[in-house]
């Protein structure tokens, strides 16, 4: 089961590193001020790390709260968690019903692309909101524009994943080092992929479509590994 676990992180960081928020800004940023793909790849690597860094630690202290509770009680903790986790696939497909795009969007703006909003939705904010900000005004020097970068994406942790350091408890503290792992694998994999395809000319990628529809794609995830907790045999 922990490498079902494993692909399954797999899946959850990559696409949700899809995400355009994940390495959008980083493309336009880099246009505005005319830096070199290098410097893109590595501004963007920068802040993936901050980002998979946050993310563990957060994780960490998932693990050690289960951790705990698994001593204590067993069996009952594992049925528990996988009771969590189609609890929080019937909260995604919620959100999906609501309009599905979940809250990503420049930090400083207020706006945020749901089924609401009046817009198409074959399309991203991230220009209109990049516009008016330091990242992209030349009045600002780069270090502004990378710590600015670097701060919206490090503060902005993978929710998706939390719930998968959740399923990964039975598997103590070794569970926890190959879910981060994969966390970091999955999520520099997708942000610096995605980046240098736009970097070189693919601009027109169909990433909305999976922006419109992660909430659904987390929520079957989630629901899959619940089952899977609530019916696969508790041990370490």
């Amino acid at each position: 089961m922990l490498t079902t676990l494993a692909a399954t992180g797999f899946t959850v960081a990559f696409f949700h590193a899809a995400i355009p928020t994940h390495w959008l800004p980083f493309v336009l940023v880099a246009r505005a001020r005319g830096w070199t793909r290098g410097k893109t790849i590595a501004v963007a690597m920068a802040a993936g790390l901050g980002h998979v860094l946050l993310t563990s630690l957060l994780g960490l202290g998932i693990a050690w709260l289960g951790l705990q509770l698994d001593e204590h009680f067993g069996e009952m903790f594992s049925k528990g968690a996988g009771a969590l986790l189609l609890a929080i696939a019937l909260w995604f497909f919620w959100r999906q019903a609501r309009g599905g795009v979940l809250h990503h969007h420049v930090g400083g703006s207020g706006h945020q692309p749901t089924s609401h909003c009046g817009h198409d939705h074959n399309h991203t904010h991230m220009e209109e909101e990049l516009k008016d900000t330091d990242l992209v005004s030349r009045r600002a020097g780069d270090w502004a524009a990378i710590t600015g970068l670097f701060t919206m994406l490090t503060l902005s942790p993978c929710e998706g994943f939390l719930p998968v350091y959740l399923s990964g408890v039975a598997y103590g503290w070794r569970g926890f080092v190959v879910l981060s792992g994969i966390l970091a694998v999955g999520t520099l994999a997708g942000m610096l992929l995605f980046t240098w395809l736009t970097l070189v000319g693919f601009a027109k990628l169909p990433i909305q479509k999976l922006e419109r529809y992660e909430a659904a794609l987390l929520g079957t995830i989630f629901a899959a590994l619940g089952l899977l907790m609530l019916f696969a045999e508790h041990g370490h």
